[in-house]
């Protein structure tokens, strides 16, 4: 839920969060996203980081004689060299510790 607003504060790029319609114009785009009261309308500027909701497209279902000619297809492999991205391992665990118990609750006789 947080990635998209944390990458566009880190990018300082406009953000469209929970989409359910993206309209792009020249530069700009209008999100449309479903808030309590009903639809809210924002423009904002491009680049931007939107993030969408389940609403935003329709699923396309795939027909049997598609996925028959989809399996005969084939695949081809890449590692992440291949897109020249670097896997090494940036972070190093330092400790890792359980945390303490939790303390037995009392009963009481009332609300009040």
């Amino acid at each position: 839920n947080q990635t998209g607003q944390m990458l566009s504060a880190l990018l300082g790029w406009a953000q469209g969060t929970f989409a359910s319609k993206v309209e792009i114009g020249e530069g700009s785009a209008t999100v449309t996203r479903e808030v309590d009261g009903g639809l809210q309308t924002i423009a904002i500027t491009l680049p931007a980081v939107v993030t969408t909701d389940l609403r935003l497209n329709e699923p396309r279902y795939a027909s049997l004689p598609n996925i028959m000619k989809a399996k005969k297809k084939p695949l081809d492999r890449h590692t992440p060299a291949d897109f020249g991205v670097d896997t090494t391992a940036r972070l190093k665990v330092l400790k890792t510790e359980e945390p303490e118990g939790r303390k037995a609750g009392i009963k009481v006789k009332s609300v009040a």
